[in-house]
């Protein structure tokens, strides 16, 4: 799979979330130099071996990153203080509600280094 993969996916998806999901991929890309890009599952994602080390995703009202469920749980301190929303695997955010680079960066770090690599 290619780059091409993410750039089709973000120009599928809603366009008040094209710009937030750009910098997110980006930012993943930054956290993770030496992950591959896949698509699995129709969902974006960075991939290390055949770990997936994080993803994500654009809904109708808002998008997910998707990390390992030990990384989510560690920062669920900072994900509750930026009043942003987080499942047992991911944290989903909005336009008004930013996820921010900062925890992008430790969820991506933390996820990758709980799998192992």
């Amino acid at each position: 799979m290619t780059m091409d993969h993410h750039d089709a996916y973000i120009a599928a998806a809603p366009e008040q979330f094209r710009a937030m999901l750009s910098q997110l991929r980006a930012q993943l890309s930054r956290a993770l130099p030496d992950a591959t890009e896949v698509i699995k599952y129709n969902m974006p994602g960075f991939q290390i071996e055949e770990t997936i080390i994080a993803g994500y995703a654009a809904f109708s009202k808002q998008c997910g990153l998707y990390v390992d469920p030990a990384a989510i749980a560690a920062y669920a301190d900072e994900i509750s203080c930026l009043k942003l929303t987080a499942t047992k695997t991911g944290v989903t955010f909005s336009a008004k509600q930013p996820i921010t680079d900062e925890l992008v960066e430790k969820l991506a770090v933390s996820s990758r280094r709980l799998k192992g690599f």
